[in-house]
């Protein structure tokens, strides 16, 4: 069986490329880090593996800001309940 070309984004936490199926689209939503896991929200995305090392290390690299080009502070709030759970 053929298989599709799927499209190769990098993690904004690891560096590391991946296939958009194994990363987690993120866009900014007034002021706020929004997962967009069908990736159908527009604007321009950041992808992030949905790891909780991954999320750390975007965030210790201030990596949010740059991949999104937004000098506003953005909340993490929102994606952090995602990728973590809201086991806390």
């Amino acid at each position: 069986m053929a298989e599709m070309s799927l499209p190769v984004r990098t993690c904004v936490g690891c560096r590391k490329r991946a296939t958009v199926d194994d990363l987690l689209r993120i866009v900014v939503v007034a002021g706020e880090l929004v997962p967009d896991p069908r990736r159908v929200l527009p604007g321009r995305g950041a992808s992030l593996h949905p790891t909780a090392e991954c999320l750390r290390a975007a965030e210790r690299r201030r990596a949010f800001g740059r991949a999104l080009r937004t000098s506003a502070p953005v909340e993490v709030g929102p994606l952090r309940e995602h990728v973590l759970g809201t086991s806390s």
